[in-house]
């Protein structure tokens, strides 16, 4: 077995110590926001939280138990395309729970108000996926049903994960009354909404394009200031059939704004396009 260098030990770590951060945190969302006001939001967890008034166990239990079912029927109808990462959350996060049914019996409201509560629980909840997301780890569940949806019934993923939510939230109906009903099926509408903005908005860059007589002085900027990249293209305007130069290049939200402060101030007059960027791939050259 080859041993891990300081380097390599220190990587894992920080990827351990990062996702079990994330689970614990969405153990919170659910514990403290979501169990106390009933609130349905379509997850595995809420579905649980459901069964746990007709199965005599806690909701920690009957989430790891329905965890574990659904990672055993996704890797018998489409393989082991979760990952261990996934694997691992969707364990840990019942047993963080747990540890909290343990240290916290009875739990009670905190803000005695459920639409306090569901927005508390989508907040803390998006913030909990985008960190799971960001190291390639997802909290199982409800992705399971989506990815079995995708592959029989050719359901995309995205509209796949919204019917299941959905369908976990209209249980709620079983048990709860119409008010929880449709705070269950608003929240899992409206969370879809906030964890993509957590895992997607908040990565978002911008791809600007330049056109101007400054052009040198603006390239200088983005390479010396930003130290960011930059692309330069031969253009030729329609209107006269004029050859010019247009520079490109991709920014955060910071570097944006400091780069559209030295165009406004070499040139006003600047042709300026900005585009919005959610995801930047490089894919290196394979070598024969």
């Amino acid at each position: 077995m080859k041993k891990l260098n300081r380097k390599q030990f220190l990587f894992y770590l920080k990827e351990f110590l990062i996702i079990n951060f994330g689970a614990l945190l969405a153990a919170v969302a659910i514990y403290f926001f979501m169990l106390p006001s009933h609130i349905a939001v379509g997850s595995g967890s809420a579905l649980a939280m459901v069964a746990s008034n007709y199965i005599p166990l806690p909701v920690s239990v009957l989430s790891l138990a329905l965890n574990v079912i659904l990672l055993t029927i996704g890797f018998i109808l489409i393989g082991p395309a979760f990952g261990a990462k996934t694997v691992y959350t969707s364990i840990m996060l019942p047993i963080f729970m747990g540890v909290f049914e343990w240290l916290f019996p009875n739990f009670q409201s905190l803000t005695q108000d459920p639409l306090l509560d569901l927005i508390c629980y989508i907040l803390i909840v998006g913030m909990a996926m985008a960190i799971l997301f960001s190291r390639n780890a997802s909290s199982g569940g409800l992705d399971i049903v989506a990815k079995i949806l995708n592959k029989f019934f050719k359901i995309e993923l995205g509209r796949a994960g919204a019917l299941a939510g959905i369908a976990v939230a209209l249980t709620s109906a079983l048990c709860y009354d119409t008010k929880t009903v449709v705070l269950s099926v608003l929240g899992t509408y409206f969370g879809g909404i906030v964890v993509d903005h957590f895992i997607f908005g908040l990565n978002i860059k911008r791809r600007v394009c330049v056109i101007s007589p400054k052009l040198d002085e603006i390239v200088q900027f983005i390479l010396h200031d930003l130290h960011s990249g930059a692309t330069l293209n031969e253009i030729i305007g329609a209107y006269d059939n004029t050859p010019r130069k247009e520079v490109i290049t991709i920014v955060d939200k910071h570097e944006y704004r400091k780069l559209m402060e030295f165009v406004r101030r070499v040139d006003p007059k600047a042709f300026v396009t900005v585009y919005s960027v959610g995801e930047i791939r490089y894919q290196p050259k394979i070598k024969p």
